[in-house]
């Protein structure tokens, strides 16, 4: 397939992204090549975001952080859908309160944009209750777990337990790596690492369980990436695949550490931009520096998502 360079994904791929915003009579001066490209978002917007949260940051002020200002940010990108975690999730021990008042915003102010992700947490009693809660009362699409906060990773006894129920219910299981550089952190705040090793025997009794890692690369690498890329069909966000180029190598086997790798299979690559904690345009300008063909771009910024929520594996 042919490649699609930095300039040229550029002003067809992102310039058509922004056309969204801009009045019709500004859009239709578009170069003719972009808008003949019915897959490059024709039509209304299409960026799928699979990372994003909502309500406050504990340890500092974030500029898009109230719901109505991540809305427009990510409105103006043409984004159309954005999956939406509860940062509240971190530390709260009432989780059904959390599941609550994440459901509730999504439907009040999410302009059908929000599809809430609530949590359980299984250091907490009753994870089992909660997470029926997110699928029946709360009718979530799936649950994002935060092990290195929540105190429990996937060796904790019941963690196969919740694959198997995530499966059952036809959910979607999102593994949080990190929220931010552990340089970051609060003094105070002593989180935990998470072996991900035992993650993948787990997974591989459970074929059909639809698991998505985000903020991944400091937790998944060198061999067990290799893993997770050849005995699962775990799928990825772009949120912290970093470096020049950075999401085109991984999918040709040649990732940021320098070190020849297996290639990932563009399909399994999901935009997640973890906004608002990361600016929403960091997420799209790794995209523009990576030597991606339209296809594979398009797939990323919408269509591996849409696959990836409808699919039974």
């Amino acid at each position: 397939m042919k490649k699609v360079n930095r300039r040229s994904f550029f002003s067809t791929t992102l310039k058509a992204t922004a056309a969204a915003s801009l009045p019709l009579s500004f859009s239709t001066n578009l170069p003719e090549d972009t808008r003949s490209k019915p897959n490059l978002f024709a039509g209304k917007p299409g960026v799928i975001d699979t990372n994003v949260n909502l309500f406050d940051w504990p340890f500092r002020k974030l500029k898009y952080g109230e719901t109505d200002a991540l809305l427009a940010k990510l409105s103006k990108h043409r984004v159309e859908k954005a999956w939406a975690g509860s940062f509240e999730a971190l530390f709260h021990k009432d989780i059904n309160g959390v599941n609550e008042r994440l459901a509730k915003e999504c439907k009040q102010k999410g302009k059908g944009m929000l599809l809430p992700f609530g949590t359980v947490n299984l250091a907490w009693p009753d994870w089992e209750e909660d997470l029926r809660r997110c699928d029946e009362v709360y009718k979530m699409p799936g649950v994002r777990i935060y092990p290195i906060y929540q105190t429990f990773d996937p060796s904790h006894p019941d963690f196969e337990k919740l694959v198997a129920q995530v499966e059952k219910r036809k959910m979607i299981l999102q593994i949080v790596g990190d929220m931010d550089d552990s340089r970051n952190h609060h003094p105070i705040v002593l989180t935990r690492g998470a072996d991900m090793n035992s993650l993948i025997d787990i997974i591989k009794k459970y074929p059909k369980v639809k698991i998505q890692m985000l903020y991944w690369t400091h937790k998944i690498t060198g061999n067990l990436l290799e893993r997770f890329i050849k005995e699962t069909n775990v799928v990825f966000d772009t949120s912290r695949i970093e470096g020049s180029g950075a999401v085109g190598r991984l999918i040709e086997g040649n990732p940021w550490n320098g070190k020849k790798g297996i290639p990932l299979a563009a399909e399994r690559v999901l935009f997640g931009s973890h906004a608002p904690y990361f600016p929403v345009e960091a997420s799209f300008l790794k995209l523009m520096e990576s030597p991606l063909t339209a296809e594979q771009a398009n797939g990323i910024l919408q269509g591996n998502a849409n696959n990836f929520m409808n699919s039974s594996l």
